[in-house]
């Protein structure tokens, strides 16, 4: 077998990032940082590497959801291991058979139209929820009833033991607001901050202004808030040394300099960097409904190699897509797809497909991906599959990437504390990731284990989720790598609440 060296992999990849890089350097003034408020007292200025799609409650990115978490409040927040706390519900109580749950909301909340966040409200935004973005089927088929304007009762028809996660997700937008059919014009929530619109340039510069009357206020510190859209980590790390950004995310491309010129730095071990291969049954894509071209593919990236030059040291090699330390997790798992082209090839021509076939990637600026889609495109092509980046941008980008018409995302996902989440995310039909949506039998039968045990049963039934999976190949891991947000010494960020360890959330910054 002939095994690709190491070194030529190290050199495809860092000129890759060297090249990248050089391209984002070429950014508009807007991008530069320049005019940021940074080392204010009472101001925060965070970057962001891509642009919001707007301000839909429905629409709301979980990753560098910054936007999205100052103006909207959800019933409950989840913490770093994914138990409820209070937000605009103050108490709640959830069926022990995991099909409903009762809020208790707290009194006096108003939206920044001035209407009551009650629980017609509430009942509203689920509705909207049910009907709008990535996440509709999963609030589709809620029934919610308000004995009273505080009480919120919401029945589920079958057992959701990841009912915590999905009610810490659902966004309270003001009635009016979303029957306006405006709702990308400027948000209409009950947050801790209310958008400045005079101070807001969309695709560049948010501003915010704290909102005193939120319950919960004392958790952020800052009058203002001001967050920056910034794609060049050339300008992001120029605009952190110089005090004009108080925090952004960097790459392992510039952790080495970030820490030697004085920023704090923490570092983040929640994403999996892989490719979803979701059209299991080949509805779309004929070669993907067959397992052996599933399995060639995984077999084609050295992710040792990816660990050590790609990501330049600060990763490991993933196998599986769990996260380290959670229920789902296989400890010790053998790769079960160890590198080998050769072998790869004998695959493709065993399940009829040596001369490959083409298939779309989507691609997003800003979600780290610019230098690692060339090396896909490089290791795919090996086995005669030709990728075809398709950008995608403007507001409608995040829908159209989780529409299904690309049934082969390649992405950084976050992994959540409790897997759970995961295998409702990436591996249910119904999964906001799993794009094509395709039912599988086995998945259901091991599911419905999960749904009917708790403690290690619950574990030992999901981890027979993932060898399933893992055996099906429906997924290509590649590496687990590091995340970095590096911010001001003039500012703390004591705590991580983000339950995919993917970033700080405003309420870790004080």
């Amino acid at each position: 077998m002939r095994r690709a060296t190491r070194p030529a992999f190290a050199a495809l990849t860092m000129a890759t990032t060297v090249t990248t890089l050089a391209a984002l350097s070429a950014c508009t003034s807007t991008d530069s940082g320049s005019g940021a408020t940074g080392g204010k007292k009472d101001t925060l200025t965070l970057g962001m590497s891509a642009d919001i799609q707007g301000w839909d409650p429905s629409n709301q990115p979980g990753y560098q959801g910054w936007t999205g978490e100052a103006v909207y409040q959800s019933l409950i927040q989840c913490d770093a291991l994914g138990k409820p706390q209070p937000d605009a519900a103050e108490s709640w109580t959830f069926k022990k058979d995991n099909t409903g749950v009762t809020f208790q909301l707290r009194s006096g909340m108003k939206f920044s139209d001035g209407t009551p966040v009650d629980s017609a409200a509430v009942k509203a935004s689920i509705a909207y929820i049910g009907q709008h973005g990535g996440q509709a089927a999963r609030f589709a088929s809620m029934r919610v009833d308000t004995p009273d304007s505080r009480t919120v009762v919401i029945a589920v028809p079958k057992p959701n033991p990841t009912l915590v996660g999905r009610m810490c997700e659902a966004k309270l937008a003001s009635p009016k607001f979303l029957a306006s059919g405006q709702v990308n014009k400027a948000p209409v929530g009950s947050g801790p901050y209310t958008l400045d619109q005079s101070a807001t340039t969309s695709g560049s510069v948010y501003t915010f202004a704290k909102n005193d009357a939120y319950w919960n206020a004392k958790a952020y510190p800052y009058k203002k808030l001001v967050i920056k859209k910034i794609t060049s980590e050339t300008a992001v790390l120029n605009a952190l040394k110089t005090g004009q950004l108080d925090g952004s995310l960097i790459t392992q491309a510039t952790y080495n300099e970030a820490e030697a010129s004085g920023l704090k730095v923490v570092k983040l071990r929640g994403n999996t960097t892989r490719l979803l291969l979701t059209d299991h049954q080949g509805k779309k894509i004929p070669a993907l409904g067959n397992v052996n071209v599933r399995r060639a593919m995984n077999m084609v990236f050295d992710k040792e190699a990816m660990a050590k030059d790609l990501y330049r040291g600060l990763a490991s090699p993933a196998v599986q897509i769990f996260r380290p330390g959670s229920s789902a997790y296989i400890k010790d798992l053998k790769d079960p797809y160890p590198y080998n082209v050769e072998k790869a090839k004998d695959l493709m021509a065993k399940a009829g497909y040596a001369k490959g076939f083409t298939v779309e990637i989507p691609f997003m600026q800003g979600q780290n991906l610019e230098a690692l889609i060339p090396v896909v495109k490089q290791q795919l092509g090996l086995l005669n599959i030709t990728v075809k980046q398709v950008t995608l941008s403007g507001p409608n980008a995040i829908s159209e990437l989780l529409s299904g018409k690309y049934p082969m995302p390649l992405w950084q996902l976050g992994n959540y504390g409790e897997s759970l989440q995961d295998i409702a995310d990436y591996v249910l039909p119904d999964g906001i990731w799993n794009v094509m949506h395709q039912p599988d039998p086995t998945v259901a039968k091991l599911y419905d284990k999960v749904l009917t045990s708790s403690g290690q049963e619950s574990a030992a039934a999901q981890q027979e989720i993932n060898r399933y999976i893992s055996d099906q190949a429906w997924f290509v891991p590649m590496a687990y790598p590091d995340g970095f947000y590096a911010h001001s010494s003039k500012i703390r960020v004591p705590t991580m609440s983000d339950s995919s360890a993917l970033n700080p959330l405003l309420r870790d910054f004080k």
